[in-house]
């Protein structure tokens, strides 16, 4: 059994240092659900705006455009081999831009994936358009697919429901990007907001499901799962975002903490429409 980089004394956190393309073949248990916030292959010495301040929007090696055929294949295999740690009635959720999500798509099939939905995340507070010169970004996709196109997967129709207004959830959520509360620990350069990974948590898992993240960042998937009574495992190459994720468990676990972020996923979830 491969040592861990960390886990929490009841397993239900555990974090992996190393190569998404070997560590997914080291796992053994089967995963009930991923998302999967991969590289968007961005960092290519241009500028945005964050905070009123123009930043570069090279985050690391990681995030570095090759080739068009690298990147497809990068893209087939860490996926091919995803697929192959899920339950049969699994489901996974991928998130892009334009810049990835049509190769996603695209692949998802070839696989044998089936895809359910393409979620469209609105944000309430996108980084202006300094150019001037086009619309400003303000959303991300996330497909959903499950592993089998025939096999049923689980969706928590009822509960989404609820949190619409009881109305039927639309595929377009209006959720804001991270927020102050959600950097206690440090900040990841592509962090996901954790009403989010909340909502996709509660929509497609049960209490006590196994949920993998192969890109875990600062583990936003893991610290939402923690929160929703779900097991967690992510996988990273760096070790300062393992740091950071470690960091935000060990955080989470503080007297009063979790009832604080509870209230902060309750009042987001029940505002988005």
């Amino acid at each position: 059994m491969p040592c861990n980089f960390y886990e929490s004394n009841n397993n239900d956190f555990i974090l992996q240092q190393g190569d998404c393309l070997s560590k997914l073949n080291e796992l053994q248990e089967p995963i009930n659900m991923i998302f999967a916030d991969p590289p968007y292959f961005l960092s290519n010495n241009g500028l945005t705006v964050k905070n009123g301040i123009v930043q570069s929007v090279n985050k690391g090696s990681w995030d570095k455009f090759t080739t068009d055929d690298a990147t497809y294949n990068f893209t087939y295999e860490w996926l091919a081999r995803a697929r192959s740690t899920m339950a049969d009635n699994a489901t996974i959720w991928v998130s892009g831009t334009h810049h990835n999500i049509f190769t996603l798509g695209r692949i998802l099939p070839q696989l044998g994936f089936k895809i359910l939905n393409v979620i469209t995340w609105e944000k309430t507070n996108p980084p202006p358009n300094f150019s001037c010169r086009f619309f400003t970004h303000s959303t991300e996709f996330i497909i959903w697919a499950r592993k089998y196109p025939k096999v049923p997967h689980y969706f928590d129709y009822d509960l989404m429901k609820q949190l619409n207004g009881n109305k039927q959830m639309k595929d377009v959520w209006r959720l804001p990007a991270i927020a102050q509360w959600e950097k206690s620990c440090g900040k990841h350069p592509t962090q996901k907001p954790l009403a989010l990974l909340a909502q996709i948590i509660l929509a497609s898992t049960r209490k006590g499901d196994l949920i993998l993240d192969p890109f875990a960042g600062s583990s936003t998937t893991g610290i939402a799962a923690n929160i929703l009574q779900r097991r967690f495992i992510g996988i990273d190459k760096e070790v300062p975002f393992l740091e950071l994720s470690r960091c935000r468990y060990e955080d989470l676990q503080q007297k009063d903490r979790k009832e604080f972020f509870k209230q902060h996923l309750n009042r987001l979830l029940n505002k988005a429409r």
